[in-house]
């Protein structure tokens, strides 16, 4: 009980220096300064989309709104950056809507396969008023969405060839601690095996796994392509990151401050796009000159397999609405 009580201590202790250095860092009295930290490395798209808000709010502003930005989980990770936006002790993050399904289970559609049709049909998704009650569903949580940002589509990769639903039977492959993502292996005939993302190069080494499921930059960035020489693109899942701000900061925020910010916010979703591609399209010709073979799935053969999904979703009826208000959108 003592252990506890003075681990309990230590985080309120660690809270209120983060708050501290929260805002302390203000210019002056008349400059609003919000800290965003995320996980993300400086070169990934969503960084510079990031930098490219905050430039935005600083031009709108005249000076009076300033986001200063920490990359690389410099103040923890997705999921402790979301705790500290919960008691105000941090401003904003960017998280993947898997994690943010904890707090907003709608946003677990995501990971519903082949929900989208096709790019457009998911950018259309996004941007409608769909997409906004998403980002709006956390609010309760003291987590409001600001925009959402391009993460791609995910496929399979691994070590020996895929090609049909058949070559995943047997397959132990990487997923997400997300239920969604195992159920959908496990429709597929494969063997779903949850590891940490920067565990994954060495467990492809080791044979712990055979394969995993990422999007393009992600298998290129992380080099999981000196193990596994073939990539199957067959575009299951396609889950968006989420750039969140904290109830109590956003609050806090006269309404001109809080119109900056979600303008700045949205449009850096569309600078992050053509960001996105560019990195998509730099990955697809760089994994070909190493060597990787990348195959066109027959995706109607995979989204057979998944369909008892949609019928377990669908048993539960805000679910089975949602997915037909998205199925809807041109």
């Amino acid at each position: 009980m003592k252990i506890l009580k003075f681990k309990n201590l230590f985080n309120f202790l660690l809270a209120g220096l983060v708050l501290f250095s929260v805002f302390s860092c203000e210019k002056d009295e008349n400059t609003r300064v919000i800290k965003l930290g995320h996980g993300l490395d400086v070169t990934h798209p969503v960084h510079k989309a990031m930098l490219f808000m905050a430039e935005r709010v600083a031009e709108k502003s005249g000076g009076k709104m300033q986001i200063d930005i920490y990359p690389s989980q410099q103040l923890g990770s997705e999921r402790e950056c979301l705790e500290l936006l919960q008691i105000g002790s941090l401003g904003m993050t960017k998280v993947s809507t898997g994690v943010m399904e904890n707090f907003a289970p709608g946003l677990k559609v995501f990971g519903l396969p082949f929900l989208f049709r096709d790019r457009q049909h998911r950018f259309n998704v996004l941007e409608s008023e769909i997409g906004e009650d998403f980002l709006n569903s956390s609010i309760d949580k003291r987590l409001k969405g600001l925009t959402f940002y391009d993460a791609g589509s995910r496929s399979f990769y691994s070590k020996n060839p895929i090609e049909t639903p058949e070559d995943l039977e047997g397959l132990k492959l990487r997923v997400m601690e997300s239920q969604t993502a195992i159920n959908m292996v496990k429709n597929l005939g494969g063997s779903p095996t949850p590891i940490a993302w920067g565990e994954l190069y060495t467990a492809l080494q080791q044979g712990i796994v055979d394969g995993a499921e990422n999007n393009l930059p992600s298998f290129y960035l992380s080099r999981h392509y000196e193990v596994c020489k073939y990539f199957l693109v067959d575009e299951h899942t396609a889950l968006p990151d989420e750039l969140v701000i904290g109830t109590p900061v956003w609050n806090d925020l006269s309404e001109q401050e809080q119109k900056w910010l979600k303008e700045a916010a949205m449009e850096s979703s569309e600078y992050e796009k053509k960001l996105w591609r560019a990195a998509e399209l730099e990955a697809l010709e760089q994994i070909q000159k190493a060597g990787v073979t990348v195959i066109e799935a027959d995706k109607e053969k995979f989204r057979e397999m998944v369909e008892p999904m949609y019928k377990e979703f669908s048993q539960d009826p805000k679910m089975a609405k949602i997915i037909e208000e998205i199925q809807a959108v041109e």
